[in-house]
């Protein structure tokens, strides 16, 4: 006789797919799972199908690495699937990304028409 699966209750579920999602903002988390064929698995791509749905902003607003959410849609693409296996490509990506979070870094907190002023 089977034994029945024990489904996490909602709070967890959400919790767990959260980190999850939150992860997939490190380009090299990415990469890992590439390395280790998830993201050739027909079951993983439809897990990250399934997880589209943080991308609302109902749910969006928990996410404190938006970046992840970026990542969420590109994991949709085949292309970019097969180019995370490439280190020149990752590489580029995270040093993009270190850009980003310094360039905002700089400006968070000035006035919107401060930020196209050199100073």
């Amino acid at each position: 006789k089977m034994a029945a699966l024990d489904l996490p209750d909602d709070a967890t579920r959400f919790s767990v797919e959260l980190e999850f999602v939150q992860m997939l903002g490190n380009i090299r988390y990415i990469q890992f799972l590439a390395h280790q064929n998830f993201l050739d698995d027909p079951a993983f791509i439809n897990y990250i199908t399934y997880l589209q749905y943080w991308r609302k902003p109902e749910y969006s607003q928990y996410i404190s690495y938006p970046h992840c959410l970026y990542f969420l849609e590109l994991l949709q693409s085949e292309d970019f699937r097969s180019k995370v296996n490439e280190y020149a490509f990752t590489t580029k990506v995270e040093e993009q990304q270190l850009l980003h979070y310094v360039f905002s870094g700089l400006n968070k907190g000035r006035n919107p028409s401060e930020q196209t002023k050199t100073s």
